[in-house]
């Protein structure tokens, strides 16, 4: 019988018992999002939005699912706080920085996978499901990522929206409200810090932001977050990024 430095029984003895998954992410879309998809394995799901919730935490879990960058810290100081406990736990790391270098930095620091945000419940449960031993439910067709190079992309996709949801309309439309209440606050925090010449944190909430976004399907919103953050001192490209707040909000979610 396999168990933690302190005498909690591990997945591999809870044979017909759901798995306990630990989500630590700080944006609420992505948080809402990434729990319903965990759920669907099945699992049950507990969620924090910084370190030191996540650290509130009791007992064992079978999984964590932590946040490369949190309000109060990193997740690699997260793992390994968590770690000197449970040395035996899977991690996965999930970020919206696609940079090789970081996933190494990831990696090297003990996590098992590296997830880039956004991504679909399909591509979350299955690297869950790989760290768990188990087999995920079967999944319905994916709809492919939208090409951000394109100009003529709609305001919404309910067709990726659903992809990333596992088909569930009440689960899209609860998202789409929670990302709209979020949004006018992001859009002004990004231009705040671009003003004052952050850019670090411009790049913190638009990473937030395409995140959020492809989840809910607000598919223009998402490719102008992502051309803007690769050219963070082009005013055009702020100008562009702006409209498509403005639009996306017009819009209601439809």
């Amino acid at each position: 019988m396999r168990r933690d430095m302190e005498g909690s029984i591990t997945m591999s003895d809870r044979q017909g018992m759901k798995p306990r998954l630990l989500l630590v992410e700080d944006d609420s879309v992505s948080r809402s999002f990434m729990a319903a998809a965990l759920q669907a394995l099945p699992a049950e799901v507990d969620t924090a939005a910084s370190l030191r919730a996540a650290l509130a935490h009791e007992g064992a879990y079978d999984l964590w699912l932590l946040d490369a960058n949190l309000p109060d810290g990193s997740g690699t100081d997260l793992l390994a706080d968590l770690r000197a406990r449970f040395p035996a736990t899977p991690a996965l790391a999930h970020t919206a920085d696609d940079s090789p270098i970081l996933h190494a930095q990831l990696l090297a620091a003990g996590f098992d996978l590296v997830l880039v945000k956004p991504l679909t419940a399909v591509q979350l449960r299955q690297a869950a499901g790989q760290l768990l031993g188990i087999e995920p439910p079967r999944e319905p067709h994916r709809v492919g990522e939208a090409d951000h190079s394109s100009s003529a992309l709609p305001l919404w996709d309910q067709a990726v929206a659903l992809a990333a949801l596992n088909g569930n309309q009440e689960h899209v439309a609860t998202l789409r409200r929670m990302f709209l209440e979020e949004l006018a606050r992001q859009h002004d925090e990004i231009c705040d810090a671009l003003q004052a010449g952050n850019l670090e944190a411009a790049k913190k909430v638009l990473h937030q932001l395409k995140a959020s976004s492809g989840f809910v399907g607000a598919m223009r919103l998402n490719a102008a977050a992502a051309v803007l953050e690769k050219s963070l001192s082009d005013a055009r490209l702020l100008t562009d990024f702006s409209m498509a707040v403005r639009d996306t909000q017009s819009s209601g979610g439809v």
